[in-house]
């Protein structure tokens, strides 16, 4: 994956005729490499060596940019902070309620929800998402659960 994800990424700035800056580029690069739903804070802090000039407002903005051109799925829950997701492929997101680790999934029956909430509303459906909350298998040891 790693690098010939960050050059799509990249074609697809240069398609949505965005300047990439070395700040642009890192963090697009630290999306695409870490797995993990970061927030804002946590690019931020990831970078803020490299790039000690940079703030966590840049990354809040580039983020929220690269969300519009649609290469970043931002994900909200509640009053927590916004995490981050680059993905190149549809997935939906098991999240622990206890830690709040997100982890990705596919599954290929869902792929006709679609098709079946317009049948059923008459909408014109555009996209979906799907969320699964429980505990992961890290706080499941941890809180005795089986």
């Amino acid at each position: 994956m790693g690098n010939s994800a960050v050059e799509h990424a990249v074609e697809n700035l240069k398609q949505a005729k965005v300047r990439i800056t070395p700040q642009r580029y890192a963090i697009l690069e630290y999306l695409i490499e870490h797995h993990s739903h970061p927030t804002a804070d946590e690019i931020f802090k990831a970078l803020e060596e490299r790039f000690p000039n940079m703030s966590v407002a840049t990354v809040y903005n580039n983020l929220r940019r690269f969300v519009e051109i649609g290469l970043v799925q931002e994900m909200s829950y509640g009053d927590a902070a916004s995490h981050f997701d680059y993905s190149s492929h549809k997935h939906y997101h098991a999240i622990c309620t206890n830690c709040g680790k997100i982890e990705d999934f596919f599954y290929p029956g869902l792929e006709d929800v679609e098709m079946a909430s317009s049948q059923l509303t008459g909408y014109q459906i555009t996209e979906h998402r799907l969320e699964v909350y429980g505990l992961c298998p890290d706080c499941q040891a941890l809180l005795g659960d089986h």
